[in-house]
């Protein structure tokens, strides 16, 4: 984020049987893993949120 910027982590959940066509990417370090979705794909994986998306912390 640019010093004049926002940055939120958030916690959602998300279908399991849709998560696994994508595989755990390591980004960054040894213990960074994330599921890396293709932009093209995100209103599908938008469409199999489940429940709220919860903003858990904030940096200003």
């Amino acid at each position: 984020m640019k010093h004049d910027g926002a940055g939120f982590v958030t916690r959602f959940e998300v279908e399991s049987e849709f998560l696994s066509r994508y595989p755990v990417q390591q980004a960054g370090g040894r213990t960074i893993l994330e599921l890396w979705v293709p932009a093209e794909e995100l209103d599908d994986f938008n469409a199999h949120v489940v429940g709220e998306i919860q903003v858990v912390h904030e940096f200003r």
